[in-house]
Formats: C-alpha cells, sequence, structure tokens
C-alpha cells in the first residue's frame, strides 16, 4: 500500500512543482487584477463540478462498487458495469455541457454576481468560461477511466494526468502575445490539457483492460446500487467545494484581487492535500475495500490507521510553514511581474487561514474511506458534511466583512475541522476505529513537533528579514533558509519524540 501511495504522491508531487511553475507564469503575466478575476471565475467553476461530481462522488461510489462486480462476479460483469456508467456518464456531462453554453450569461448572473457592475469582465467571464466548460467533460472520462485502472491496482497515469494541465497552460501562456488576451491564454490552455489528459488514460487503459463502450441502458441492480451511493456521496463531497464555491461568488463583491489572493493561497494549500491527503485516500479506499471484501476487517482498520499516521508524518511541516512564515512563501513564489508585493501580503494571510483547517484537509480522504469502502456514502459522510458546511457558511457571512477573503478561508477551516471530527466520532462509535493508546501518543507527539517547527520557523524568518534586507532576490534567500532550516529540525524532532523504531514499523 505505501509502495502505491509513493507513486501516486510522487507523479502529484510533479504535478504540485509543475503548477507552481505555471502559477509563477499566471502571477507575472495576469497579476491580480479584472482579467485574472475573470480567469479564475472560468477556472474554478468547471473545476468545482468536477471535484464534487466525477473526482469525489463518483469514485466514492464507483469504487467500491466495481471492485465489487469485479471480485464476486468476474471480469465480464465488471466490463458491463464500466459500459453501462460510461454511457450515462457521457449523455449526462453533454447534456450539461450543452446547457452550460446556453444559459452562461444566466448562470454568470448567479455564480459571479459581483461581476454585475463591470460589464466588460463580466462578458470576459462568460467567454472564457465557455472555453474552459468542455474540460469538465473529459475530466470525468478521465475520472472514470482512472477508477477502473486503480481498481486494477494501477495508480501511475490518473495520478500524473494532471501534469499535462500545468503543460499545456504553461505553453498558452508563453504565447498570450497571440491571443485576445493573456486570461484567453490561460483558458486555451485548460481546454488543450482536457484532451492531453483524456489521451493518456484512454491509452493506458486500451492496454490493460478495454475502455468502455457505450452499451444499451438497463437499471440492474448494480446500476441501482451505484445510483444509490452516488446521489449521497455527491451530498458528503460537496462540503468543502461548495464551501470553496461560495468563496468564489462572495469574493466577487469583494475589492479586486480577492479572487486571486483566494486562488494563490488555494493553490498552496492544496499542495499537501494533493501529494498526502488525496494520495493516501485514492490508495487507501481500493485497499480498505479489498480487505473488508475478503473479511479482513482488522487488516482494513490497520491500514487505516497506518494512512493517518504517514499523512500526519508529512502534513504537518506544511502547517507549521503556512501558519508561521506565510507571507515569505507567497513573496519567494510570486511577487514578481505584475503580482506586487502587497499581493502577495493578501495571498499570505490567505494562506495561514486555509492552514488552520490543512489537517482536516489532508485526513478527510481516509476518514471517510472506511465508511464508502462500507457502501455507507448515505448517512455518515453527509451528515457530518452537511453540518461542517452550516457552521462554514455562518461564518462566512460574519466574517467575510471585516476579514473580507481571509475571513472566507478561515470559515472553510473550521468547517473542515467540524466535518473530520463528526466522521471521526461516528467511525468510533460504529466500530470502525479505534481510538487507541498507540494513535493518541501519536497525534500529541506531531502536534508537539508542529508547535517547534513554527517557533523555530518563525525565529529564522526574522533572522532573514534582519540580514537579508538589501539583497537581491532576499525572499527567495529567506525561503532556502527556512527549507533548510525546518528540515533540520523536523527530522530530528521526529526521531527524537517517535525513533526509528516507529519509522521502520510504519513503512
Amino acid at each position: 500500500m505505501l509502495g502505491r501511495i509513493f507513486t501516486v504522491g510522487g507523479y502529484t508531487l510533479l504535478s504540485r512543482l509543475t503548477g507552481f511553475a505555471r502559477d509563477i507564469m499566471l502571477a507575472a503575466i495576469l497579476g491580480a487584477g479584472p482579467v485574472a478575476d475573470a480567469f479564475f471565475v472560468a477556472f474554478r467553476l468547471p473545476n468545482h463540478f468536477r471535484a464534487i461530481f466525477a473526482e469525489g462522488a463518483f469514485n466514492a461510489a464507483f469504487v467500491p462498487a466495481y471492485a465489487h462486480v469485479h471480485g464476486e462476479q468476474g471480469e465480464a460483469s465488471a466490463k458491463l458495469f464500466a459500459d453501462r456508467i460510461f454511457t450515462l456518464l457521457f449523455l449526462s456531462q453533454v447534456v450539461l455541457l450543452v446547457a452550460a453554453w446556453l444559459f452562461m450569461p444566466q448562470a454568470m448572473s448567479i455564480l459571479a454576481p459581483g461581476f454585475g457592475d463591470d460589464a466588460g469582465q463580466r462578458e470576459l467571464a462568460i467567454e472564457l468560461t465557455r472555453i474552459t466548460f468542455p474540460y469538465l467533460l473529459l475530466i470525468t472520462l478521465v475520472t472514470l477511466y482512472g477508477g477502473m485502472l486503480n481498481v486494477m491496482q494501477r495508480f501511475a497515469s490518473a495520478a500524473a494526468a494532471s501534469i499535462f494541465l500545468n503543460i499545456a497552460m504553461m505553453a498558452t501562456l508563453a504565447l498570450a502575445v497571440f491571443f485576445p488576451t493573456a486570461g484567453h491564454a490561460a483558458a486555451w490552455g485548460v481546454l488543450i490539457s482536457g484532451f492531453l489528459q483524456y489521451f493518456l488514460l484512454a491509452g493506458d487503459l486500451a492496454s490493460h483492460g478495454g475502455l468502455p463502450r457505450f452499451a444499451p441502458l438497463k437499471l440492474d441492480e448494480d446500476i441501482r446500487a451505484f445510483f444509490r451511493a452516488l446521489g449521497p456521496a455527491t451530498l458528503g463531497s460537496m462540503g468543502t467545494q461548495v464551501a470553496m464555491f461560495a468563496d468564489t461568488i462572495i469574493a466577487t463583491f469583494l475589492p479586486a484581487g480577492a479572487l486571486s489572493a483566494l486562488y494563490y493561497a488555494d493553490r498552496l494549500n492544496q499542495l499537501p492535500i494533493g501529494v498526502i491527503g488525496i494520495a493516501v485516500g485514492t490508495v487507501l479506499l481500493p485497499e480498505m475495500s479489498r480487505r473488508l471484501t475478503a473479511g479482513d476487517h482488522v487488516g482494513a482498520m490497520e491500514a487505516q490507521r497506518r494512512a493517518f499516521d504517514f499523512t500526519l508524518l508529512f502534513s504537518v511541516p506544511f502547517v507549521a510553514a503556512f501558519l508561521a512564515v506565510p507571507d515569505v512563501i507567497t513573496r519567494a513564489l510570486f511577487a514578481r511581474g505584475a503580482f506586487t508585493r502587497g499581493d502577495a501580503a493578501a495571498a499570505g494571510a490567505t494562506l495561514a487561514a486555509y492552514a488552520v483547517g490543512l489537517i482536516p484537509f489532508v485526513l478527510i480522504r481516509s476518514a471517510v474511506s472506511t465508511f464508502y469502502a462500507r457502501k455507507d456514502t448515505a448517512t455518515t459522510p453527509v451528515k457530518a458534511s452537511l453540518t461542517g458546511l452550516a457552521v462554514n457558511m455562518l461564518l462566512k457571512l460574519l466574517l467575510m466583512g471585516s476579514l473580507a477573503q481571509v475571513g472566507l478561508a478561515f470559515a472553510t477551516a473550521i468547517g473542515a475541522w467540524i466535518n473530520l471530527l463528526l466522521v471521526l466520532g461516528f467511525a468510533v462509535r460504529a466500530g470502525y476505529l479505534e481510538l487507541n493508546r498507540a494513535l493518541t501518543q501519536s497525534v500529541l507527539k506531531f502536534a508537539l513537533v508542529g508547535v517547534v517547527l513554527a517557533a523555530v520557523l518563525w525565529l529564522a524568518a526574522q533572522f532573514a528579514a534582519a540580514h537579508f534586507g538589501a539583497m537581491a532576490g532576499r525572499d527567495e534567500a529567506a525561503l532556502l533558509l527556512l527549507v533548510a532550516v525546518g528540515a533540520l529540525v523536523y527530522g530530528g524532532s521526529i526521531l527524537a519524540l517517535f525513533g526509528m523504531r516507529w519509522l521502520r514499523k510504519l513503512v
């Protein structure tokens, strides 16, 4: 399982690194003005739908169902099941795409009402969203193919696919002079990447199992079971995405640059979420589904506990850094070209607010796996998600006036904590998770290491500010210093508190 996690995490890390290169280009070329805000609306809308319906809900319902059909009924039945799901997905996405193209002006009035005061920005957002929206159809099929490959224990191509998004956008941004605006260049890069990702996954699946084909629709018991799981899974996966969707809507009422600050802060926050949280959750779900199908409940519980430890081991440094020195990070990465130091400061403050909820962000995929693997998508995850969402939305309304986009990010973090704590509580009550002494001690040790690391990083940042103030590239030099000091302190603290034996046992 850990080998597969490293495969997914390694490719995801490469995707995030190329993503940073892409975001540096975006910041330098687009800046944080009206054109940038219009593009980020166009970029985030299909991505929110993708995260809710494709990667989130669909994976939660499809992977256990496909694994069950494959294990109980054989490969032929699994192939027919996948063919019917493919047909339904394709038809539904085509209908959604046509509706989006036809009614985009009306949709924009709802989804970005703050653009109503600027007719030019509103028209630009509509035009860019019409370019990017077909990406949703392509990435939905990519998600289906990736789920099938994951059940086959093939994770590499699905994890590597998003690298094409970054490469395509960097290529079109490099040619931005040939487009009406830099926003158009970035939007076309998003669409081109959808085709590239599709062909990568389609090629892998075609050579190892065969592509799904159109099939006559028949609502047999397996299909009905899939839809019974899909509806609640959609509600269960909506929490964070609806909250971020609300951020996009509310931020259109805030001063220019608020959407950009949210975007760049979220991009940094997504590094540990994607490389660690999603990678572990992606591997853990089919692993637990396989063990539970075989009746190995103890093994499934142990796999989840090890996933928690592994996730925390790699997440704590990000939490400490994002809380202690967010301004240094955003200045070093983005403060150049059209993106000013003031823009970087706004993004840094937003990043610190997101970091308050980083632990639940990275753990939630592994936490809900124990329910999804048991095909419980209808009750427990939905209750936790909707409760967290309700608190999140209430806090957004209370904090947006005084804290602007920082308040929106902080509300999202608090909602994530409520979601995670409820999921863990329900899992303990159902007997799916044991909060034993080893797990409790591990959490307390990680908390202590995080506090020590945050304090050291803050002190190192003060040293860098005092000694690097006049040199060129001072922010980049400060960030390199923090990385070196942080790695030494964190590695030493882990060895001191956990010991080499714990590390060997984990790996």
